[in-house]
């Protein structure tokens, strides 16, 4: 498997974690004290530094940290959108789409030319 589809998975699944260490507490915690999801929240993001560690470590010997962000931030929409509207119950809006194409062209901008920045 090439380094960038490996990084590129690894982070998708770390991403899906911290996704929800940052917003389910919103919807399952929210008759609860803050503190029990601030201790959830860590809980969970532990097991996504797990995966995004050695993600970023495996994407750091073929991609600069710029790919390496922007990648990230790709990921970051591509998991928060279904989960936003299927998890949480959020209406889809077209905001979503325009904010897609935005990150499809900084993905372009960094990865255009020299692969490593």
């Amino acid at each position: 498997m090439s380094t960038i589809l490996t990084t590129s998975v690894l982070l998708a699944m770390s991403n899906i974690f911290m996704t929800f260490a940052w917003y389910a507490h919103l919807k399952d915690l929210d008759k609860r004290p803050w503190i029990l999801a601030v201790l959830i929240s860590w809980g969970i993001a532990f097991f996504e530094y797990l995966i995004q560690v050695p993600a970023n470590r495996i994407g750091f010997t073929e991609m600069s940290l710029g790919q390496l962000k922007i990648l990230q931030e790709a990921i970051t929409l591509s998991v928060f959108v279904p989960f936003a509207v299927f998890y949480m119950k959020q209406p889809l809006k077209l905001d979503f789409l325009w904010a897609a194409l935005c990150i499809c062209g900084a993905v372009y901008f960094i990865f255009r030319g020299n692969p490593a920045g």
